[in-house]
């Protein structure tokens, strides 16, 4: 049966409404963002209400002092009357060649523990050699077809969420991610996917939540992989000031052996992979 969502709120068209739309999602006051951008409250109001027409300079102003991502701000851009000021090129663009170089080099760099790189809705754009073993364990094939999502694969019941022995606690982390993203960027396919992830079935906890350890540095991915359990923190680094769409939506995720035990068992599944011309 076909899991229907309630359609997505319509956006704001106008460049004033859409500036006070994101002052509203960053919780700041008119007075807050005419300090932080040295306008008068006045003339904010009146850009905001469309009693005056702001300049394309103080678009890009207002948007940086709310820090808008760079999608958003061509938005901005046009409904103000304005052509788009960031170019957005396809990945395949000899341009982000160097850029895109660079991310294949911290992945390959990063093995034997895996990595990917993602879009802004968290779809698949590379993968070192180490993913293999754990694409391996999906069982719903469409879940591996172009566009492949790495939310989806990981909460799906025929994904990765049967091999996740904490799927509980890592469900809620990447759903508050998720949540967090679109509070940020307010995507209609985000909002989309954010309640599909939350339809599919929550697992059983056996008790109430684990108590918040003060030793603890990071939530952990706890993944079974034939009779060991893999333990993995992550971290998530983007590139510093790009001045293009996509590439700013580009995020590599970088998974690290929590105990020795995992690192020796990556160690010896990327030799497997070495020896099977993986």
């Amino acid at each position: 049966m076909e899991t229907k969502f309630a359609p997505s709120p319509a956006r704001p068209s106008s460049a004033g409404a859409l500036l006070r739309e994101w002052r509203t999602r960053r919780r700041m006051s008119q007075l807050d963002l005419a300090l932080e951008a040295e306008v008068s409250q006045r003339h904010l109001s009146f850009v905001e209400s469309g009693r005056a027409r702001p300049s394309r300079e103080m678009v890009l102003h207002l948007a940086e002092r709310l820090d808008v991502p760079l999608r958003e701000r061509n938005r901005l851009l046009l409904a103000a009357g304005f052509a788009p000021g960031f170019p957005e090129r396809r990945l395949d663009d000899p341009s982000l060649g160097p850029a895109l170089a660079a991310v294949e080099l911290v992945l390959k760099g990063h093995e034997p523990n895996p990595a990917i790189a993602v879009d802004r809705a968290w779809n698949l754009v590379r993968a070192n050699a180490m993913m293999q073993p754990f694409l391996a364990m999906v069982r719903d094939a469409s879940l591996l077809s172009e566009p492949v999502n790495v939310l989806r694969l990981s909460l799906h019941p025929g994904g990765l969420a049967p091999h996740i022995e904490n799927l509980a606690e890592w469900r809620d982390h990447l759903l508050e991610r998720l949540r967090r993203l679109n509070e940020d960027v307010a995507e209609p396919r985000l909002r989309d996917l954010e309640a599909e992830l939350r339809s599919y079935p929550a697992p059983k906890r056996s008790g109430p939540p684990a108590p918040y350890d003060p030793a603890a540095i990071a939530i952990p991915l706890r993944i079974r992989a034939g009779d060991t359990i893999l333990s993995f923190i992550s971290t998530i680094t983007v590139f510093g000031t790009p001045l293009d769409v996509t590439l700013s939506e580009l995020a590599i995720e970088t998974f690290f052996a929590a105990d020795r035990e995992t690192g020796e068992r990556l160690r010896q599944m990327a030799a497997d992979l070495a020896a099977n011309g993986g």
